[in-house]
């Protein structure tokens, strides 16, 4: 089984991959995704800043591959930051075609293009043939728009242009991720038809459990964990190795260390709004989440959420 630990935008950076990898038992991160647009070939400052372990031959400190994700429409110029990723140490190039925010959609990015699979084919097809052939190309992917059946055309459009993997959300984007709207076997119907493809399930994996049913239902042996990795942190340790889920005190350890390290890796500028959304998360495994996020709820500025999170450490050990 090999576990890859998602590309959560806005929450899920270089700091919590170096955390979450060094707990165990992920194979592979993909990064927040990179947007290209306008025909812009991107500086080296801009990919070492989203993925820092470029520095670090494409590895976390603890030795887990780091994949870049673009988000964009326009083959060409995607293909030529794909390249320039990959020659900077990307392990590889993700394309985002999944995500389903508004904004991103909006401007004909992410899920949006769930709809149009000749873009997705001349996207991936341009970038296949740009990059070095022994560099992996992945797209991770959506059921479709609004029809899960549309995933047929749409992997038409990834198988033929010769992309190494699919990681397969089993959900519409209409479908955001209501958990009764999950559909797993809709993923090992694809997998019947597409048997040559390397296809990774993923969507609404919380626990050992859950990823035992959705390796039964989709028919694969690969996963993907997003949410469920913030809510678990050695979720992945968890699944491939039995191991003992954290107790809160060690959650509240982990979570000074990402506070430490987010601070001082980009003067904690995203922070005080990205420790929340990971307390939001964290609460629906630890629910004594719920008291410190009550506690930073309205704190704005670094220094008072980190006292506060100390102080809460503090009456712990009391």
């Amino acid at each position: 089984m090999r576990i890859t630990l998602a590309p959560l935008e806005g929450v899920l950076d270089f700091t919590l991959r170096e955390l979450l990898t060094q707990l165990g038992g992920y194979d592979l991160c993909i990064t927040e995704f990179i947007r290209i647009s306008n025909h812009q070939l991107l500086p080296d400052k801009v990919f070492y800043r989203m993925c820092p372990e470029l520095h670090n031959g494409g590895k976390t400190q603890s030795g887990t591959p780091v994949r870049i994700q673009l988000l964009g429409s326009q083959p060409e110029a995607l293909a030529d930051n794909a390249f320039r990723a990959i020659g900077l140490g990307s392990q590889g190039i993700d394309m985002n075609f999944g995500c389903p925010a508004k904004m991103v959609n909006k401007n004909k990015g992410g899920a949006a293009l769930l709809k149009e699979p000749e873009i997705i084919y001349q996207t991936l097809h341009t970038i296949r043939k740009n990059i070095q052939k022994d560099a992996p190309l992945s797209a991770k992917i959506r059921l479709g728009w609004d029809d899960p059946g549309s995933v047929f055309d749409i992997m038409a459009a990834v198988h033929s242009a010769g992309v190494n993997e699919v990681t397969i959300h089993a959900r519409t984007k209409l479908d955001g991720y209501k958990a009764e709207a999950i559909k797993w076997n809709t993923i090992a119907r694809v997998k019947q038809q597409y048997p040559d493809m390397h296809i990774i399930a993923n969507g609404e994996i919380w626990n050992k459990e859950d990823a035992v049913k959705c390796q039964l239902e989709s028919n694969c042996e690969d996963i993907m964990i997003g949410r469920g990795a913030l809510s678990t942190p050695n979720l992945a340790a968890a699944i491939k190795h039995n191991t003992e889920l954290l107790t809160w005190p060690e959650i509240i350890e982990l979570v000074l260390a990402y506070s430490h390290v987010k601070i001082r890796g980009d003067k904690g500028w995203y922070y005080s709004n990205r420790i929340k959304q990971w307390l939001l998360q964290l609460k629906k495994q630890y629910p004594q989440a719920e008291e410190l996020f009550t506690n930073i709820r309205r704190l704005k500025y670094t220094p008072e959420v980190v006292a506060e999170i100390e102080n809460f450490q503090q009456s712990l050990i009391k």
